[in-house]
Formats: C-alpha cells, structure tokens, sequence
C-alpha cells in the first residue's frame, strides 16, 4: 500500500507542473498507480484479485502495523469467539493487556468493544475482496469458459467463508453481494439461505483436486456446507454431504493424533483444508505466519516465545480424565479437580499425579507442569506462565513449533517470535467422521454413531508422550539437569472404544465430549455450545467452579444471559456510520 500511494503522489504532484497548452485527453488518462478494469479483467488479473481475497482468511489488517490492526480479533483460529468465550480457554497474559478480551471472556462486552468492530471490519474486508473478483469476472474476456467458473467458485467459497465467519458470532448480519450497495443492506434477512447458496455453487463448480494446497476442494465445499446444515440443524442435508466425502475415500485419520499438529506433516492426508503458513518470507514480522495467533505462546523461562495468551482451563483438563474402562467421565469429569501446580511456584515441590488415567490427547494439547513440552524439555509450572493466577497454570500446545525449527520454520524477525509455519487445519477428516456422528445420533442411527468415534478413539490410544519427569522442583534456568525418563509415559494414559451407546442421550453426550476432546483449542467450542443449546447451562456452571480456581480473574462477575450472550453485539460504530433503518441491534444490546 505504501508504495502505491507513493506512486498516486507522484502523479498528482506532476500534474500541477504540466502546461497548460496540453490537451483535455490527460484528464482522461489513468492515474499512475490505480489498476482499471481493462487492466485486471484477465486471467492474471482476476487471480491477482482472488489472492487477495484469501490473505483476508486469516485476519489480514487495514494497515502496516503489528500484522493489521485486526488480526487478533480476527484470526482464523477464532481462539477469542470459540475458545475464550467458551469453557475451553482463559484470555491467558494479564488483564491490561488486549483488554478488550476480559469483556468478551465475562460475557460482558458491549457494542463499542473494539475487538467486536475489529472481528466485523476483517471479515466484510474480505467479503468486499471477493465482490471486486466477481464484478471483475463479469466484465473479463478471453478467458475460457471454465476458468472463470473455477475462479468464481473459489470467490463464492471465499464469501460464504466470511459470511459464514460472521454469521456464528453476530446472527443478525448483512449480507453483501457484488450488486448491491453494501451501506443500504439491512442485517434483518436470514443469511443462511444465501451463504449456501454461494456454497453449492462452490460445490458443483470446484475441483476435485488442487495443484495449489491452499484452494479449496469441492470437498472442502462439501464440508463447510455439511456445517452450515448443522448449525441449522438440518441433519440429514448434512449427513449427505458428509457421506459424499467418506465415500469419495479421498481422506484418512492420520496415524497418530498429534500427526496434525506438526509443521512437519502439513497438508497430510487427513486435511480436507488448510490455512497455509509460511514464515521468513520477505513479509514484515513473517505477518504469512497466522499473526492473527502470535500471541499465543509461551511467555516466560527459557522458551522466549510471546505473550501467554490463550491458556487451557482446568474444566478442559479434567475432561480429559477417563475411567478403569478408557471412557470419559461425561457427566462428572469437573467434580473434582485433576491435580495442578495453580500457586506454586516452580522451585516449590509439586509432585504429579500418575495415578489418575488420562486420554493421552491431553498431553498433545495441553502444556502441564512436570511433562515435556515438544522436545523444548520439561514444562516448568509457573515459571513459563505469564501470570499464573490470572490465566491458571497451563499453555497451549497444538501451534507450537518444536525446538529444533526455531529459525527455520519460525520468525527470525520481528518481536512476536511464536509466529511459525504450523498451518491452521480448519477442515479434516476427523470433523467429517465426528459431524456425521452427530448427525447419526439426531437420525437415532446410534450403531452408525457408535463405529465413527470409536474410529477416532482408537486412533487417540495409538500415541501416548513418553517421558516421566521425577524431578519435582523445576525452577527455570536451561542449564537445570532433570530426572526424565523417556521410556515410559508421561503420565497415565487410558483411553478405549465404547462397547455401546445405550440410548439417544446417552450417544449424543459421547459426541459432543468426542468433538471437545479432538478439537480442544482449536476456536470451536464455544460455536458448538450455541448450536446445541447448551450454552448458558454449560458455561454458567463452569464459572461458578472457575470462580473457585482462579479468584483473580472473577472480579469480573460475569455471567452468561441465554437469549443474549450467543451472539455478539453489532457494533455501534457501524450502526452510526450506517443508521439504525440499516442495521438493528442485537437482542439484549439495545
């Protein structure tokens, strides 16, 4: 951008300068700097336009600074909406910094919280992206027939995404299409009808394969229309498409779990779509990298990551504990807490408990004291936490680069040295195994239910971290030797297949806990609470024991409103900009 509007300047300073005598036909000439329809409308153009179009997937800014002044209300990986509103994360790092997040984490945010206007502002960026391709693809020539139906298949997916986007967090949206005037469109007409719209085009004019791993499929179609059905609940429409996928036997469960959380295996053959990553690109701060994520590293010890935010509660942990049967403990896994080092300090004694059985995804997605944290050694406790009694003692684990990438697969510039090539997998096959037992245990298909977790349950049992630590004071310095032995498992890990769903109820509550344990932190939960009508209960009893836990954080005092706190408020600076006739506020913001 800067060198453009250097470029425009340019121009107009010299115009001052021209003489008089020159004809009129300068008026009509393009500005230096300013691309014309005839200059875009071809295949190079139209692609040019399209690309631009998908930088906005993952937040992409309005200026030069930090990554784009959206970026973190934004990102991709919605850690703000899906998971920190949920019961699955805490805002993490301190309450002063990215204070707007404390509000949206107390379900006390109102319609001037920047982080809401950021969040709407990002994705109608990228809907106005998309629009400019698809104008431009209607004025285009000598480009065949089917390119250009790919090209507007790929900027119809792109739109629904946005649409899509928006739609979970404020409900009430406006939708905009290339022929309308987008500051007239009211947010009052059901969005979902349209975003499928856009989304079947998509299917029925996409490829089945990419040269490019970052397009879409028209598998990766499918699925985004399979969940849009679910949020609708209209299972059977999804239940289709999800068969059409499975069926096509384009896809796999990787072997292992933690497969799909290593730089190493990106792209692998259980992703259906991925937001690709790329770091040390010529880009200021590697901004390719997910900078919508940067803050969400490790901030303390020896790591030297940034900025603690983003943390795992301790409801997310003690889901994970499982029975003497391998089974999770679906209505009484929050009775009791699963031992934590919460108000210790990592040079106090603390001795894990190895007792308790765990699903091993746990150590894959959480980062706890006494365990190894990738290969960047033992996690210390609280000297690797940000503030421990503000975001409790735990670190995110799936975006991590290992230790022997640094400077490879991670930034070499910038400050928020997280930022890594870890690509964000918003679509694979496991969704599609889980979504279609979903839609089996509200089709009361409860044997059909039964084989697809239990295909994702066996693949949990098939890697467990190895590493028992029995050094209980673990204070922060590399050069500290600990008692680590990596032939036997960190921690004790039991998880098996379920041998029955005894009735409708029973099966829908081993799904929904299968979709919070695969998917942990990954910015789905709290959109999964809100679709099925569990919000209010789930969330209000967790606060009431995380009120317990972390006493600093709930001066807060919030609460969740059923019938209000499922969306977000429409932000107030677009409804003065646009007008109340235009936009109407959220119920309960008025």
């Amino acid at each position: 951008m800067k060198s453009i509007k250097a470029i425009s300047f340019t121009a107009i300073t010299w115009a001052f300068f021209v003489p008089l005598a020159c004809s009129e036909e300068f008026l009509e000439k393009t500005p230096a700097g300013v691309c014309s329809n005839p200059v875009l409308a071809n295949e190079k153009g139209i692609n040019a336009l399209l690309i631009g179009a998908y930088a906005s997937i993952d937040g992409a800014g309005d200026v030069d600074w930090w990554g784009g002044s959206w970026a973190w209300a934004a990102a991709v990986s919605n850690w703000v909406w899906g998971s920190v509103a949920s019961d699955d994360a805490t805002q993490g790092s301190e309450m002063a910094d990215s204070s707007p997040i404390p509000y949206i984490e107390s379900y006390t945010a109102y319609p001037d919280n920047s982080y809401v206007n950021d969040k709407w502002c990002a994705n109608y960026d990228g809907v106005s992206r998309c629009n400019d391709v698809l104008r431009l693809i209607k004025v285009a020539g000598d480009i065949p027939e089917d390119k250009l139906s790919e090209f507007k298949a790929e900027a119809l997916f792109l739109r629904a995404w946005f649409h899509f986007e928006l739609k979970r967090v404020f409900d009430n949206i406006p939708y905009i299409t290339e022929d309308v005037d987008p500051a007239r469109v009211k947010n009052s007409t059901d969005a979902w009808p349209l975003i499928e719209k856009d989304l079947e085009y998509a299917v029925a004019h996409l490829q089945e394969e990419q040269a490019d791993v970052g397009r879409p499929t028209r598998y990766a179609a499918m699925a985004v229309l399979a969940r849009v059905h679910l949020f609708q609940q209209e299972w059977q429409d999804a239940a289709d498409l999800l068969d059409e996928i499975i069926e096509s036997d384009r896809y796999e469960l990787m072997p292992n779990f933690d497969d799909n959380y290593l730089i190493a295996k990106r792209n692998n053959a259980e992703s259906i779509f991925e937001i690709q990553y790329a770091v040390n690109d010529g880009t200021p701060d590697s901004f390719n990298g997910g900078y919508g994520d940067c803050l969400n590293f490790p901030q303390g010890g020896d790591i030297g990551t940034c900025c603690g935010f983003h943390q795992p509660t301790q409801n997310l942990v003690n889901a994970f504990k499982t029975d003497a049967n391998g089974l999770p403990l679906l209505d009484t896994y929050n009775d009791e807490n699963f031992k934590n080092d919460m108000g210790t300090k990592s040079n106090e004694t603390f001795v894990p408990d190895t007792i308790q059985t765990l699903d091993p995804r746990l150590d894959w997605t959480v980062g706890r004291r006494g365990v190894p944290y990738l290969d960047w050694g033992i996690m210390r406790g609280s000297d690797w936490i940000r503030l421990q009694l503000w975001g409790g003692p735990y670190l995110y684990k799936k975006n991590m680069f290992m230790k022997a990438e640094q400077d490879i697969y991670s930034t070499t510039t910038g400050w928020a040295t997280g930022v890594n090539a870890n690509n964000y997998r918003a679509y694979r096959y496991a969704h599609v195994l889980l979504w279609r037992a979903e839609c089996a245990v509200e089709l009361n298909d409860l044997p059909l239910a039964l084989g697809l977790v239990n295909k994702v349950r066996k693949r949990a049992a098939n890697h467990v971290l190895m590493g028992r630590c029995y050094s209980y004071e673990l204070p922060a310095s590399a050069n500290q030797v600990f008692d680590v032995d990596y032939t036997k498992p960190a921690a004790n890990y039991l998880v098996k297949e379920y041998t029955g769903f005894t009735d409708q109820t029973f099966a829908r509550k081993a799904v929904h806990m299968e979709l919070r344990l695969e998917f942990a932190m990954e910015g789905h939960r709290f959109f999964d609470l809100v679709r099925w009508g569990e919000a209010a209960e789930t969330l209000n009893t967790f606060i009431e024991k995380d009120k317990e836990f972390r006493t600093y954080f709930f001066i807060w005092e919030g609460f969740f409103d059923a019938g209000k706190d499922e969306y977000m408020p429409i932000p107030q600076s677009q409804i003065d900009m646009q007008g109340e006739d235009v936009l109407k506020q959220n119920p309960g913001y008025e």
